[in-house]
């Protein structure tokens, strides 16, 4: 099945990202070898839901979860409206489809002391690696920003004189976040020990010892390292930075909205998964400032 069209599509008109691209089409040639080998059809207009329905038993059967098999669903509705916009089908087989029900992850934070502990252990770099490293930490602490936003980088993205970095968030979409003068610091502190390196990337800000880009497995890798020196928590990913960052500003009293966008979400609804960690927070400020309670 020819997903030329589809993928250009996604790229050129709707902006996603790379790696959602791939995901979406590797979800679409898994789907398409599922057709052929079970119901010996190739032509997408000819599938109706019946044949997707055995698609998701053949998925529940192999143990993945709700959540990734809603992904999957996902990748194919949006083939699907491609096929309905283009005038290729005249009616979508996932039109009455309902999403799998999933169980809701709370994701833990970082407690300020862990991270400050972590930056604690990064302080005073005497080398490349470690001072890369601190940047890193601090980057994804002091912005919220996602992995690949803080993979993609470039050095004239940060801008000292004006005190801000400019991120390219999904769907090339930019959006500028303050940072704070210590994160500055240790930025050029970093860019010195980068001067040092042989560097192949030069327009990439944060990159290995080998001087190219950085990339997802390293920071993973990094961020688990260092985090499990310092916190018993059983995940520790880039995206629990992420997390710490939204719930420590909403602990603080910051507006939801500024919050949203500082992450770079689309929708408020996005923003809101990061308040439940808040609530303990308002219920002791509750407890303490209700005038009913204080009687």
């Amino acid at each position: 099945m020819p997903l030329t069209p589809f993928i250009d599509y996604l790229l050129l008109e709707r902006n996603y990202s790379k790696h959602t691209i791939i995901a979406y089409e590797r979800d679409l040639k898994v789907f398409f070898e599922f057709l052929k080998t079970t119901f010996s059809e190739e032509d997408p207009s000819a599938v109706n839901y019946s044949m997707i329905r055995s698609w998701i038993v053949s998925l529940v059967g192999q143990g993945i979860s709700n959540r990734s098999i809603n992904r999957k669903i996902s990748s194919l509705k949006t083939y699907y409206k491609f096929l309905l916009k283009t005038e290729q089908i005249e009616a979508t087989p996932l039109a009455k489809h309902k999403s799998l029900k999933v169980s809701k992850k709370i994701q833990v934070p970082f407690s300020e002391t862990e991270i400050d502990e972590v930056i604690n252990l990064l302080a005073n770099p005497t080398d490349f690696k470690t001072a890369r490293d601190k940047v890193i930490v601090e980057l994804f602490y002091s912005t919220g920003m996602r992995r690949a936003e803080l993979i993609n980088l470039r050095l004239k993205d940060i801008d000292a004189g004006q005190g801000y970095v400019k991120v390219l968030g999904k769907r090339n979409k930019e959006r500028l976040i303050p940072l704070l003068s210590s994160v500055l610091s240790s930025v050029q502190e970093y860019v010195h020990f980068r001067n040092e390196i042989d560097v192949v990337d030069d327009d990439y800000l944060l990159l290995t010892n080998k001087g190219v880009k950085i990339y997802e497995t390293l920071v993973y890798r990094l961020i688990t390292n260092y985090f499990s020196q310092a916190s018993q928590k059983v995940k520790k990913s880039p995206h629990i930075l992420r997390h710490s960052f939204a719930t420590h500003l909403l602990n603080e009293g910051a507006d939801l909205n500024a919050v949203k966008e500082l992450l770079g979400h689309a929708s408020l609804a996005s923003t809101q998964v990061y308040t439940h960690n808040s609530i303990a927070t308002l219920k002791e400020v509750y407890r303490k400032s209700h005038p009913r309670n204080l009687k």
